[in-house]
């Protein structure tokens, strides 16, 4: 572990040099988010959002939350604060070898840092680290409805379920665990403890915000206006698919390593799985979400990677590809291009944070302790209010 003076500057040196490595190119240049950065709000926002520990992040995690972060970061006002949390405790819903999750939690830390996350700007932070998430849990799933999380959508997608599924029956009670079941809660106390006022989500996720808010008004009701009722900031991004199944989400799930693109891949592997791709049996491109899935998604990522400016949308460069009689080869070979350029800084960004011994330590350490004192604040407030 580094110490004292020489620590503090080689964590400087270490950080700027990551933040370089991983700036974005001119497509990335962010605006401003409404919502988050609005001059109209008179209080200072807070900014939560959580990722799972489950190895390196891919490109739809990217794309679709971890560009949205740092962006926020680098536009909301200087009064903001944000937080973003590795969910560890969320992460053991499902079995979890020790030196695994141990593995995935620094891996995805540092990916965190790499993509452009400033520690001295944004809160960077283990969830186990701050025991108020879990204290928070309970006290809020003493007034939860465990009819509204029946209905929630996290524990029957885990088991593989119908959308009507019920937690009463049989066959589902043996294979459903408390913990997966009682999933959103914490979701809802992480939120919730550190007073998040916005909350960056897909589409897919806003049922999460609701129940959260629906834990807001049950403990108000209980014992008083003490917690916040976060909002939400739906993410402006593409949906990215699976690169072997493109009418699906890229996802760590599928069995074939082939559908995703981890942002650490190096170039000859992303051209490989880029190229491998399913596609169509047409020889040329356009775009067509609904008829030419894999074709789109090919589009959609070289449209998030596009450097001209004004950035093309994927149907723009459909149009292009077509109009130039572009094959199916020649728009994978582009695409590759695209993606490699794009996570360059990425790559370098995150052999510096490992190579760097004891900085992802000390960034957790430190993201730790500032993420503990914003939630004690919470808590104090909370226990009072119960009467502990």
């Amino acid at each position: 572990m580094l110490k004292n003076n020489q620590s503090r500057q080689a964590l400087q040196n270490v950080k700027s040099r990551i933040l370089q490595a991983a700036s974005p190119t001119p497509n990335y240049i962010p605006k401003r988010h409404k919502s988050a950065t609005s001059p109209k709000s008179r209080a200072p926002q807070i900014i939560f959002s959580g990722i799972q520990p489950t190895g390196i992040p891919h490109l739809g995690n990217y794309l679709g939350a971890l560009q949205n972060w740092v962006r926020l970061q680098d536009t909301a006002e200087p009064s903001t604060k944000l937080f973003y949390s590795i969910v560890d405790l969320h992460a053991i819903t499902v079995p979890q070898g020790k030196e695994e999750l141990k593995r995935w939690k620094r891996e995805s830390l540092a990916t965190l840092l790499a993509v452009g996350l400033d520690p001295e700007r944004s809160t960077v932070f283990y969830q186990s680290s701050v025991a108020a998430h879990s204290e928070l849990m309970w006290i809020l799933s003493c007034t939860a409805s465990m009819g509204y999380l029946s209905r929630m959508t996290q524990w029957k997608s885990k088991l593989s379920l119908e959308d009507d599924a019920s937690p009463l029956d049989g066959g589902n009670k043996s294979k459903l665990k408390l913990g997966l079941f009682s999933y959103p809660v914490l979701q809802a106390a992480d939120i919730l403890v550190h007073r998040a006022t916005h909350v960056p989500v897909g589409e897919d996720q806003t049922q999460h915000l609701e129940f959260a808010r629906e834990c807001v008004t049950n403990f108000n009701h209980a014992y008083g206006p003490h917690l916040v009722a976060p909002q939400t900031i739906l993410s402006p991004t593409k949906r990215i698919m699976s690169l072997q199944t493109p009418t699906q989400k890229m996802s760590k799930s599928h069995p074939s390593p082939l559908s995703r693109i981890l942002l650490t891949d190096t170039p000859e592997t992303t051209t490989k799985k880029i190229s491998s791709a399913l596609t169509d049996s047409q020889n040329n491109v356009s775009y067509s979400p609904s008829e030419r899935p894999g074709v789109t998604n090919l589009l959609t990522l070289w449209s998030s990677f596009d450097t001209q400016a004004p950035k093309r949308s994927a149907e723009q460069i459909g149009e292009e590809c077509r109009a130039k009689n572009l094959t199916l080869k020649d728009l994978k070979r582009e695409t590759a291009d695209a993606v490699n350029a794009g996570l360059e800084g990425i790559r370098k960004g995150y052999e510096m944070v490992l190579g760097d011994e004891g900085y992802v330590e000390e960034v957790a350490r430190k993201g730790g302790i500032r993420a503990r004192e914003n939630a004690e604040e919470t808590m104090v407030k909370v226990r009072e209010a119960i009467g502990f």
